[in-house]
């Protein structure tokens, strides 16, 4: 096991160094730890039967419908409409632009699924208005990255889907309603950064606006916010399923974007589509890779070996729920969402299991962990994004990050030691 462990890691990481797309190290890594016991012949054929058998879902046809309606909902006009919501509700307090950001964020990611989208959608809009109003570049892009993460909590969520599938058989109805309370949360904590750091600098803050402007502003909002209703009261009302919700999301949009808004031509549908596809075939292929690496991976018992270790250097679950965290904190830094979800919930999710902890309990921790990856160097996809918006460089976000940073750690210690943050709304509607 030693062996076979050491293997896939150097190879996984090498490969990595080197640049090599994360799903072509994953399935490289595995294949080579797999012809340590098996000749070439099987060992690619057994690579290639449990790369299909990994996609082999219902619950995944979700994915490519969740992530066209993301993009109908991005170039419709959405964005647009969901700032000038949360720029009528906020915009007035403290670090008001900032606060907008941050609300517009989670809003927006709630609607799409995708916190690089979220990123570039809310940050296209505020980044320039933050600017004119004298924030400082990479504040606004900090601030963009960190509150696009709330998108992977609050459902609709393809990498919920995702973990149900990695867990065997977590509800993901359950799921997208124990992602409220978190994501809201982190918000909230976010928000709480942005106003304490908008006073220390000194940064304005919006006009109060009067109240029947303010209402036709949420109005014009809803119905786009009226997707997520549909989407998640359809689901756990069990009028359909998470991946007819899927279905359903891409019609609402549709007609969302190109008929009721009109921000969306039909000559543009065909590079939506493409994108669409080119974005779902990039997830897919993570999935099947990583699906091989989780068989490769309980093939020499590795989880039971790793469960067994953890559960023999303390018998505190504090100490080793945080041990874990810690563990996931540095993958994250290093891996995609997708594949980390998919390699260690096997590891961790019987050690939590023994600690106490529900399955429903622990994938939301995990998410909410992996999501600080999203803006942790020196993978951290959003943090990319965001720096390409605001024109600045990598290092130029860190130093504004750090109490972001802080306050999604603390909200991540929320999760992991107050379960009734993840369940008590779960509980409420019998999930």
């Amino acid at each position: 096991m030693e062996l076979s462990a050491l293997v896939l890691l150097l190879v996984f990481f090498a490969l990595l160094m080197l640049n090599v797309p994360i799903s072509f190290c994953i399935g490289l890594a595995t294949l080579a730890t797999m012809l340590l016991s098996m000749d070439l012949l099987p060992a690619l054929t057994t690579l290639a039967q449990r790369m299909a058998g990994g996609l082999n879902s219902f619950a995944l046809l979700a994915i490519p419908f969740f992530v066209l309606s993301g993009l109908l909902m991005g170039r419709g006009g959405i964005a647009k409409r969901l700032i000038e919501c949360a720029m009528a509700l906020v915009g007035a307090l403290p670090g008001g632009l900032a606060l907008v950001n941050v609300m517009s964020c989670m809003l927006f990611g709630a609607i799409s699924g995708s916190a690089v989208a979220a990123t570039s959608a809310i940050g296209s809009f505020m980044l320039p208005e933050m600017k004119k109003q004298g924030y400082d570049d990479s504040y606004s892009a900090a601030v963009t990255a960190a509150a696009a993460t709330t998108g992977m909590l609050i459902p609709p969520s393809n990498i919920m889907i995702v973990y149900a599938i990695a867990s065997g058989g977590v509800s993901i109805a359950a799921l997208f309603v124990a992602g409220y309370l978190p994501g809201i949360l982190l918000g909230i904590a976010l928000m709480i950064v942005c106003a304490g750091y908008a006073k220390v600098k000194g940064y304005p803050t919006g006009a109060r606006l009067p109240l029947k402007l303010v209402a036709q502003k949420v109005a014009a909002a809803i119905p786009s916010l009226f997707m997520i209703f549909l989407v998640i009261g359809g689901i756990i009302s069990g009028a359909f399923t998470a991946t007819e919700a899927g279905a359903i999301a891409v019609v609402y949009s549709f007609v969302l974007a190109v008929v009721v808004y009109r921000e969306v031509k039909v000559s543009e549908l065909g590079n939506i589509l493409l994108k669409s596809t080119e974005t779902t075939a990039i997830v897919l292929a993570l999935i099947a890779t990583s699906a091989a690496m989780s068989w490769i991976l309980s093939y020499e018992n590795i989880p039971q070996t790793v469960s067994q270790g953890l559960l023999t250097l303390s018998d505190n679950p504090i100490l080793i729920l945080l041990l874990i965290n810690i563990i996931l904190l540095m993958v994250g830094a290093f891996m995609d969402m997708t594949p980390a979800v998919l390699i260690f919930t096997p590891i961790f999710l019987p050690v939590a299991v023994e600690l106490g902890m529900s399955p429903l309990h622990f994938g939301i921790m995990m998410i909410l962990n992996l999501s600080i990856g999203l803006v942790s160097p020196p993978v951290g996809s959003v943090l990319f994004v965001a720096c390409a918006i605001a024109k600045v460089r990598l290092e130029q976000l860190l130093k504004p990050l750090l109490p972001m940073y802080a306050a999604m750690f603390v909200v991540l210690m929320l999760v992991t030691y107050i379960p009734a943050i993840s369940e008590w709304l779960p509980s409420v509607f019998g999930l």
